[in-house]
């Protein structure tokens, strides 16, 4: 066995014992403050996992969880989709780029609360308003990150690529989109823990159903622990995601800048 393979192992297992023990602490930390507080507005971990389970039993916590995820990710490929490739013609034209820098700064700059109000107002009470609110909040982020990245091509591989006479869809598939992958992950990681913040407040405001409408029904109620389970739920749903799939995308993405630096 290699000394390298030990080594990362047990480097491996005490990242592991630290990340169990800081859960831990933590959970024995909100426990004590909550036998302190003795309040229905502090429930102890036992509370929250009780509300949760209750929920779970009669289908509404995976209910709402699913239609709160449906959105999320409709709404992370629309601005996925719309925001590489405005940000790759931003950053491969100047004169394009220097045309809509100010309004990529406004639209950066808009509070996303307005713009779930004005889809709401404008569109109507539904899922289009509801998934494109998200999108919209989210595409000037992505546009900015491919914009950065379409700055960042090499620029003899496309000389080159023009000299061969690559046609578009190989200069896209060889020599384009293989350099944007690492700011593809990067875009899709901010953007997947920008957009779940986003759709809360979009169902809270405007739908009847999902994790926000939840919430807001159990804020009414004051019934604390009901909110946290369902808050507990869907984070994590998220953190699952991202450990799971956009982490080991990006270490893929950057495993490809590694090998062509």
């Amino acid at each position: 066995m290699h000394p390298d393979a030990g080594t990362g192992a047990k480097g491996s297992l005490a990242r592991l014992a630290t990340l169990v023990l800081s859960v831990l602490v933590l959970l024995a930390v909100w426990w004590i403050g909550a036998d302190l507080a003795h309040s229905r507005l502090v429930p102890t971990p036992a509370a929250v996992l009780a509300a949760g389970w209750a929920d779970t039993r009669t289908g509404e916590l995976p209910f709402h969880l699913a239609m709160t995820l449906l959105r999320v990710v409709a709404a992370f490929v629309v601005a996925m989709a719309i925001g590489a490739a405005i940000g790759i013609a931003l950053g491969m034209n100047r004169a394009a780029n220097r045309f809509f820098d100010p309004w990529l700064i406004l639209f950066l700059n808009i509070p996303a609360l307005v713009v779930i109000v004005l889809a709401y107002l404008w569109i109507g009470l539904n899922e289009t308003a509801a998934i494109g609110a998200i999108a919209v909040n989210k595409i000037p982020n992505v546009v900015v990150t491919f914009r950065e990245g379409a700055r960042a091509l090499d620029r003899p591989l496309a000389e080159m690529a023009r000299i061969y006479r690559f046609g578009f869809v190989d200069r896209l598939r060889h020599l384009v989109l293989p350099q944007l992958q690492p700011y593809a992950a990067a875009a899709a990681r901010s953007g997947l823990s920008l957009i779940w913040k986003i759709a809360l407040v979009v169902e809270l405001l405007g739908r009847s159903n999902g994790v926000g409408f939840q919430i807001n029904l159990y804020f009414s109620l004051a019934d604390v622990a009901a909110i946290l389970a369902y808050t507990l739920a869907f984070v994590a749903v998220m953190l699952a995601i991202e450990i799971l799939v956009l982490q080991p995308l990006e270490r893929r993405a950057t495993r490809w800048r590694g090998r062509h630096a």
